[in-house]
């Protein structure tokens, strides 16, 4: 499964209206998305379509995420969540 680390550039983190942009473009993509702390085991990931489970891993800006992607979307889906989190919430 293809998978990425990808620093949180918004300074807020994954709030409400980040995560729910990345929520929403999990949802898009025809892939499962797993995502936790960099360094998280397999088990220690959570649910990337689900807005709970995205906000409730309080990612801060300047944390790591370890985003993993399976399906026939994967990459598609890793490009796209990797700028998403490169991008400053001023340019969303």
């Amino acid at each position: 499964m293809p998978e990425r680390t990808v620093e949180v550039v918004p300074e807020e983190g994954l709030h409400a209206r980040p995560a729910s942009l990345f929520v929403e473009m999990v949802n898009d993509h025809d892939a499962t998305v797993m995502i936790g702390p960099e360094g998280a085991a397999d088990d220690d990931l959570v649910n990337a379509s689900s807005m709970l489970a995205v906000t409730g891993l309080g990612v801060a800006g300047g944390e790591k995420l370890r985003i993993v992607a399976d399906g026939a979307d994967a990459e598609d889906v890793l490009d796209a969540l990797e700028e998403l989190l490169s991008t400053p919430e001023d340019e969303l």
